[in-house]
């Protein structure tokens, strides 16, 4: 009997072969339990980004849909997933224990970007992450566990300081944005740029907060997410 992995590859290659966009729903099983997701690829991707999301969010963000969105007018495959079972996200909504642990976090992004080294998305594509928030602190520490197989990172809003010293073993070019009002956040992202040892970039984003909900912020994130996949992972400008 073929398993879910499998059904959903021959899915991708159906359509692959056509040379038509793939949009699924995939059930990525790991350990732990399986992860929900959504895999966009289109026609002749050559890369593919891995949303990690912040403390408390999901594959449904509004922020990462809209950044994803823009990543794949550019060509670029996404696949943004909950990194937590749907069991989990039942305890960590009534106890918010989940949604900081930045290793068990890690260990699902790495668990699942093996899914996707091993063919999930039906060819072989230059990976890269986009983490938000503490999702960013996992992409840096999953980007430094992969290293050589991730070929960019980009935090919006992140917390990479939360990567300790993971930071120093990361070779992925990394793109950190912050909102030029976010305070504290930004201390703590040059405190982390400086321990990265690989192609780094530091951008405040003039007028922006946290969540970038100022108008044209998110817009500018998707902008600058866009040009740094697209140098790094391929796609058209």
């Amino acid at each position: 009997m073929k398993t879910d992995i499998q059904l959903q590859r021959d899915a991708v290659d159906k359509v692959r072969f056509n040379a038509l966009d793939v949009d699924l729903s995939v059930s990525l099983p790991i350990a732990g339990g399986p992860l929900t997701g959504d895999l966009m690829v289109p026609a002749g991707a050559t890369g593919i980004v891995l949303f990690a999301h912040g403390s408390g969010s999901g594959r449904r963000s509004p922020r990462n849909r809209q950044v994803a969105r823009s990543l794949q007018e550019a060509g670029l495959a996404t696949l943004l997933f909950d990194l937590l079972t749907a069991e989990e996200e039942v305890v960590d909504r009534q106890t918010a224990s989940l949604r900081f642990n930045i290793a068990l976090l890690a260990d699902r992004l790495v668990a699942v970007t093996d899914l996707v080294l091993g063919g999930l998305a039906g060819r072989p594509l230059r990976l890269g992450y986009f983490g938000a928030s503490t999702g960013a602190a996992a992409a840096l520490i999953a980007a430094a566990r992969r290293a050589g197989q991730v070929h960019a990172v980009v935090s919006r809003g992140g917390r990479p300081d939360l990567a300790g010293s993971a930071l120093a073993d990361v070779r992925a070019p990394t793109l950190l944005m912050v909102g030029g009002e976010d305070g504290d956040v930004i201390t703590l992202n040059y405190t982390a740029l400086m321990q990265l040892r690989c192609v780094k970039e530091l951008v405040l984003i003039p007028g922006a907060t946290h969540l970038f909900e100022e108008p044209g912020a998110l817009e500018e994130v998707a902008r600058l997410a866009e040009q740094w996949f697209v140098r790094h992972l391929g796609g058209r400008m």
